[in-house]
């Protein structure tokens, strides 16, 4: 059981898209295969976790302009040629359809302009981890720098499914990297991430990153040394690479350093209490007599219910 639950809304429906069939359908022929799979995963997880409290954390803005004006490569290679993301238009058109299943159940959802959904899971999970245990669920790996074993914030990490989750912690991240448990953003911004567009330090793979993150503890404590001037914990060559990349650790430092204190009415608002039934029983109804999505808005309801 969890305190509460956070969502990373887009990696879910993103890996539901790509994992149901997009032959499933509404009546009208409208693609649902997002919408139900992200249906499904909720009720799973709400079934099996049990949370108190879940939010559904939303990119309000996917590519956000301080990050961009940090590192221009940031996401570079997603944007589209009218400027905005790739999102599939199959995708595209049940975005909407989510966001109201969502408010009808009643679950809820929060993204603040200017930030992506990271950003607002890493501001929940630091208040929340006050009150108790936070779980994360997400198939970013980025999100493996807010583990924190004195909450304990954890990552469900969905790779091999919702069925399968791997649970990361503190140790389980230093096992799997061999870094500090929550040195994971500072690992990543060394060794890159070809995903976001995060070239890294030239030459500078997995065993060097850890090695440097393990022996200085982050980048701030790797440019510290270098302004020491000591070569001591550097591998080989390590020291040189370090310095020619001063630039781009500085850049990077704002790119991949998750936000954690967001001040937003939208979030001092939220109620996140689960619910145990739909808030808006008709609405729901309608959408999932127009959608065909009784069976799945059935299976979350019963989630609920227990």
């Amino acid at each position: 059981m969890s305190g509460l639950m956070l969502l990373d809304t887009p990696s879910l429906y993103f890996r539901a898209f790509f994992g149901v069939p997009e032959s499933v359908t509404a009546p009208d022929g409208t693609p649902v295969n997002a919408v139900r799979g992200l249906i499904d995963m909720i009720a799973r997880l709400v079934q099996d976790r049990r949370p108190d409290r879940l939010v559904c954390c939303m990119d309000a803005d996917w590519r956000p302009a301080f990050r961009v004006a940090a590192l221009p490569s940031y996401k570079a290679h997603r944007v589209a040629d009218d400027g905005g993301d790739q999102t599939p238009d199959a995708l595209e058109t049940q975005l909407p359809i989510i966001d109201a299943v969502l408010d009808a159940f009643g679950l809820a959802r929060a993204g603040v302009p200017g930030y992506e959904a990271d950003d607002v899971i890493g501001t929940l999970a630091t208040r929340g981890a006050a009150d108790g245990a936070v779980d994360i669920v997400t198939g970013d790996r980025d999100l493996f720098q807010l583990v924190d074993d004195r909450g304990p914030v954890s990552v469900l990490y969905t790779a091999r499914g919702i069925r399968n989750l791997q649970v990361m912690g503190e140790k389980e991240v230093a096992a799997k990297y061999g870094i500090p448990g929550r040195g994971y953003g500072d690992y990543a911004t060394l060794r890159g991430d070809p995903s976001d567009g995060l070239p890294g330090v030239p030459g500078v793979g997995d065993k060097t990153a850890a090695a440097l993150v393990t022996r200085f503890g982050s980048v701030e404590g790797i440019l510290a040394a270098l302004d020491a001037g000591t070569d001591e914990g550097f591998p080989a060559g390590a020291r040189r690479r370090m310095e020619s990349a001063r630039e781009y650790l500085a850049a990077a430092e704002t790119v991949v350093r998750v936000v954690t204190d967001i001040d937003a009415p939208e979030l001092a608002a939220l109620d996140d209490r689960l619910p145990q039934g739909a808030r808006d029983p008709e609405a729901l109804v309608a959408l999932a007599d127009r959608w065909n999505l009784s069976s799945p808005v059935n299976r979350l309801l019963n989630a609920l219910a227990r």
